[in-house]
C-alpha cells in the first residue's frame, strides 16, 4: 500500500512539473507564466531576446526603495549572477545569465522586502526573427536620404499635441503629455508636426529617387520645453516620441522600407541625454553624469572645451583631455559618464535592443569624439560582435583627414587604438568640394583642392566605407554654400556620387532648398519639405508648383542616383584621377569591363581637351553613353565642352 501511495505522489509531482514547464524542443525549456505581473515602476531593457552570443543581460530596475528588496528568479535557465544597489535607494541593477538553450517566453522576477512585501515583475525573452548575419548594414552600394522628421511630412495630425489620458488643469482643459505642446510652422525652432507616418507615406518618392537607405534624425522622446523638434536631447531611450508616432509605426517604417530593399538607419546619442530625462530627477549613482555634483548643487555648468584633437594628440594635457570628454555639450544636454560600468552597459544594450526590435540597417552615432573613447570602442565592438555585417557611422566633424581616419576600424593608429567603427564622416572632402567649385582656378586653388583631398585616401583603412555628403542638418544647404549656382550644385552632387564613398543626401537638396535668408541658421536649414502638409500650395512629392529649375534638379538627381545603384564600378571599382588641367578634372572608376568617367569643367567658354592625356585608361575608339542625357560619345583624340558643367560617361 505504501508503495502505491509513493507512486501516486511521484506521478502527481511529475504532472505538476509538466504543467509549469513548457518544453520548446528536446533541450530547451522555460517556465510558463500563469499571471502577468507589472508591479515595478520601470525595468530596462523592457524585454530582450534569446540567442545572442553574449548571454549576459543587465536589468535596470527603478522603483521606490527597490534597493531594499532581494530579487529572485525561479528558472534554472536564467541565473542571477550579481545584484548591485544604486546609491539612490530607488535602483537595482541585476546581472543575469541566459543559458544558451533557453527558449523564448516569459518569466517572473520576484522582489522581496524585509517587511515581507513581495513585488513581481513579468519579463519576456523574445525569439529572434532573423539570423545575426542577416542584419546587413549600409555600404558603398547605398545612397542615404537624411531626413529631419519634424520637417519632412505630417502623416498623422492627431499626434501633433498628445494629451494625457487623464488629468485636467485648473481651467478644465486637458493637459499635454509633453512639455512643448504647440505646433507653429512660422517658428523655425518650434515643432511643425512631421512624423513617422509622414516618412512611411512617402517611401515611394524616396525609392523612386533611387535612394537605398534612410537616415532619420532621432525619433525617441525629447521632452524638452523648447526646440525639441531636432531630437538630440533624448529624455527616454526606450520610447518613441508620441509626437512622431508609436513604436509600431517605427517598426512599420522599417519593415516597409525593407520590403523595397531600403535600409533604415537610426540616429543614436551616447554622449548626452536631455536635461528632462527621467533619471535626472533621481540619479542612480553619484557619477552617472559628468560634473554631477556641480549639477546637483545648481552650480555653473562646466562645458566641453570641444578640443577634439585631444583624443589623438600625444602631447595633450590631462586637463585638455578631461575637458573635452567630461564637459557638457550644452546646458540642456547632461554629459553621460560612460566610465560608470552600469551606464556603459545601459548604452550598449540600448543600441542592441533597437537593432533587434526594428531590424535596423545601420546606426549613425552623434558627436562621436565626445564620449569616453575606450567605451566607444567597446560599444561598437559589442554591436559588431553580435551583428558582423552591420554598419555604424560616427560623426567626427573635422576637416583633418588624419582625425577622420583615426576613428575607422582597421586604422593604423600609433597609440594602438581600435575603434571597431565601420564608417566615419568625410567633413574634409565636403569642404574641399565647396572650395574646388567656388575658388578661381590657380596652382593651389580650385579643382586641385579635390584632387589633393582625394589623395588623402591613402590614410584611410577603407575609403569606400567613409560617408560623403554635400551638406547635412547642421550646416548650410549646399545650394547656399555654392552661392545659388545650379551648375556648381550639380557638379558637387555628381562628383560625390561617383567617389569611392557612401554618399548621403539631405532631404530637399533635390529641389534646391536653401538658407539664403539666414545662412547657417539651423531652424531655417531644417525647413519644411513642400507638400508634406495638407495646406501646402507647393508639393515637391508630385511636382505641383515647383519651378523649372527645381524640377530639373529633381530629375537630374533621380537619374544620377538610380544610375549609381546599378554601377558596380562605382560601388567597388578602382579609382584613377588626373591632375586638373585647363579648368577640367577627370576621374575614372573601373571594374572589369565597366568604366565610368566623371569630368568637371569649370570653363564658361567653349574649350577642347586633348584626350591622349588619358590614354592609359584604354578608352580610345570606344563609344560611351552620357548617363544623364543618353547621348553617345566616341572617345577619340579630343573632347569639346561648350559650357561649364559635369559630364558622366559610361561604356556599359
Amino acid at each position: 500500500m505504501k508503495k502505491i501511495i509513493v507512486l501516486i505522489i511521484l506521478v502527481f509531482c511529475f504532472s505538476c512539473k509538466q504543467i509549469k514547464e513548457t518544453p520548446s524542443d528536446a533541450t530547451s525549456k522555460t517556465l510558463e507564466v500563469t499571471e502577468i505581473k507589472n508591479d515595478i515602476e520601470r525595468i530596462e531593457p523592457p524585454y530582450w531576446w534569446t540567442g545572442f552570443k553574449n548571454t549576459n543581460l543587465q536589468l535596470l530596475v527603478k522603483h521606490p526603495d527597490i534597493a531594499k528588496a532581494t530579487p529572485t528568479i525561479a528558472n534554472t535557465n536564467i541565473n542571477i549572477k550579481k545584484v548591485q544597489q544604486g546609491q539612490s535607494p530607488n535602483y537595482l541593477f541585476i546581472d543575469i545569465d541566459i543559458a544558451k538553450n533557453t527558449a523564448a517566453g516569459k518569466f517572473n522576477i520576484t522582489f522581496q522586502f524585509k517587511n515581507e512585501t513581495i513585488l513581481t515583475q513579468t519579463y519576456e525573452l523574445k525569439k529572434r526573427v532573423k539570423k545575426a548575419e542577416d542584419y546587413i548594414g549600409f555600404n558603398s552600394s547605398d545612397v542615404l536620404y537624411l531626413i529631419t522628421p519634424d520637417r519632412f511630412a505630417n502623416g498623422d495630425t492627431t499626434n501633433d499635441i498628445p494629451m494625457k489620458r487623464s488629468g485636467i488643469n485648473e481651467a478644465g482643459q486637458k493637459v499635454s503629455l509633453l512639455k512643448e505642446a504647440t505646433i507653429n510652422r512660422k517658428d523655425d525652432y518650434a515643432r511643425h508636426g512631421g512624423d513617422i507616418k509622414g516618412i512611411t507615406q512617402h517611401l515611394n518618392y524616396i525609392d523612386d529617387l533611387g535612394f537605398t537607405a534612410i537616415w532619420s534624425c532621432p525619433l525617441l522622446t525629447n521632452d524638452m520645453p523648447r526646440s525639441s523638434y531636432h531630437g538630440y536631447a533624448i529624455t527616454d531611450y526606450y520610447q518613441v516620441d508620441p509626437r512622431f508616432g508609436t513604436f509600431d509605426e517605427y517598426k512599420e517604417l522599417a519593415d516597409k522600407a525593407s520590403e523595397r530593399g531600403m535600409k533604415l538607419i537610426m540616429d543614436q546619442v551616447a554622449n548626452h541625454c536631455g536635461l528632462e530625462h527621467w533619471w535626472m530627477k533621481d540619479l542612480p549613482f553619484d557619477d552617472w553624469v559628468n560634473y554631477q555634483k556641480e549639477f546637483e548643487n545648481n552650480e555653473k555648468t562646466i562645458y566641453s572645451n570641444h578640443r577634439r584633437t585631444s583624443n589623438q594628440d600625444s602631447y595633450a594635457s590631462k586637463s585638455d583631455k578631461e575637458g573635452m570628454t567630461n564637459g557638457w555639450f550644452v546646458r540642456s544636454m547632461p554629459d553621460l559618464n560612460q566610465r560608470n560600468p552600469y551606464m556603459a552597459t545601459y548604452i550598449i544594450q540600448n543600441s542592441i535592443w533597437w537593432i533587434e526590435a526594428l531590424g535596423l540597417g545601420g546606426i549613425r552615432q552623434d558627436t562621436y569624439p565626445y564620449p569616453d573613447k575606450e567605451f566607444m570602442s567597446k560599444w561598437a565592438g559589442a554591436i559588431m560582435t553580435e551583428y558582423p555585417n552591420f554598419s555604424i557611422v560616427g560623426e567626427e566633424w573635422s576637416y583633418n583627414p588624419l582625425l577622420i581616419g583615426y576613428w575607422q576600424k582597421g586604422a593604423n593608429n600609433k597609440d594602438g587604438y581600435e575603434s571597431n567603427l565601420t564608417s566615419t564622416m568625410d567633413f574634409a572632402m565636403q569642404r574641399k568640394t565647396v572650395e574646388a567649385l567656388t575658388e578661381e582656378e590657380s596652382w593651389d586653388k580650385g579643382l586641385v583642392k579635390i584632387y589633393e583631398g582625394l589623395a588623402n585616401d591613402f590614410h584611410y583603412a577603407s575609403p569606400k566605407n567613409i560617408m560623403i555628403f554635400p551638406d547635412n542638418h547642421d550646416m548650410s544647404r549646399i545650394f547656399t554654400q555654392l552661392n545659388g549656382d545650379i551648375i556648381n550644385t550639380k557638379m558637387a552632387l555628381s562628383y560625390q556620387l561617383v567617389l569611392p564613398r557612401i554618399p548621403q543626401i539631405y532631404y530637399g537638396t533635390e529641389i534646391l532648398m536653401n538658407d539664403f535668408e539666414k545662412p547657417g541658421d539651423h531652424g531655417l536649414i531644417r525647413t519644411d519639405f513642400p507638400g508634406g502638409w495638407q495646406d501646402d500650395t507647393i508639393n515637391a512629392f508630385t511636382g505641383k508648383g515647383l519651378t523649372a529649375d527645381q524640377k530639373d534638379m529633381q530629375d537630374y538627381l533621380k537619374k544620377l542616383v538610380n544610375y549609381r545603384k546599378t554601377s558596380k564600378a562605382i560601388h567597388e571599382g578602382k579609382t584613377t584621377h588626373f591632375a586638373p588641367f585647363m579648368g577640367t578634372y577627370f576621374l575614372f572608376r573601373t571594374l572589369g569591363d565597366e568604366t565610368v568617367v566623371h569630368i568637371i569643367n569649370k570653363n564658361e567658354k567653349p574649350i577642347t581637351i586633348d584626350l591622349k592625356r588619358y590614354a592609359e585608361m584604354n578608352l580610345q575608339g570606344k563609344t560611351l553613353t552620357n548617363v544623364i542625357t543618353g547621348e553617345k560619345f566616341k572617345w577619340n583624340d579630343e573632347i569639346t565642352f561648350k559650357e561649364k558643367g559635369s559630364l558622366i560617361l559610361t561604356n556599359k
